[in-house]
C-alpha cells in the first residue's frame, strides 16, 4: 500500500490558504492606499482654498474690506449679488461675498469642512479643518491646515 496517497491534495490546500492570505493582504493594502490618497487629496484642497482666500484678500486690500474678512465669520457671510461685477459693489460687500463664496467652496470641497480667519496685528491666519476619518464630526482627531500671511 502507498503511504503518499492524498499528499498532493494537502499541498494544494496549503497553497490555497497561502494565496488567500496574500490576496486579503493585498486588498487591505489597497484600502489603506485609497484612504491615504483621499487624505492627501483633501489636504491639497485645503491648501489651495487657503491660498485662494489670501489672494482674494490681497485683491481687496483696504482697511474696510480687510476688517470684514476678520469680523464676519465665513459661515455667517452672505452672498452679494451685485458683486459679480465691480460696478455697484463696495469693498466691504466684496469682502463679504468673497467669504461667502470661499466658505461655500470649503464646505463642498472638503467633507465636514470648517474654516476660520483670524488676525493678530498685521498677520492673518486661515485655518481649515475637515472630517478626515469620516466619523461625522470635525474635531481634534481630524487634521487641519493653517497658513499665515501678511498683506
Amino acid at each position: 500500500m502507498n503511504k503518499n496517497v492524498g499528499f498532493t491534495l494537502i499541498e494544494v490546500l496549503i497553497a490555497m490558504v497561502v494565496l488567500a492570505v496574500g490576496l486579503l493582504s493585498l486588498a487591505g493594502l489597497q484600502a489603506t492606499s485609497l484612504r491615504n490618497n483621499q487624505s492627501a487629496y483633501n489636504r491639497s484642497q485645503a491648501t489651495q482654498l487657503a491660498y485662494d482666500l489670501a489672494d482674494r484678500m490681497r485683491a481687496n486690500a483696504n482697511i474696510t474690506g480687510l476688517a470684514t474678512y476678520t469680523t464676519i465669520s465665513p459661515i455667517a457671510a452672505t452672498a452679494k449679488g451685485n458683486c459679480l461685477i465691480l460696478t455697484g459693489c463696495s469693498q466691504t460687500d466684496m469682502a463679504e461675498n468673497d467669504l461667502y463664496e470661499w466658505n461655500s467652496a470649503v464646505t463642498t470641497s472638503l467633507p465636514g469642512g470648517v474654516a476660520t480667519v483670524t488676525v493678530l496685528t498685521d498677520v492673518y491666519t486661515v485655518t481649515i479643518n475637515w472630517d478626515d476619518n469620516r466619523d461625522g464630526n470635525t474635531d481634534n482627531n481630524d487634521p487641519s491646515f493653517q497658513t499665515s500671511f501678511r498683506l
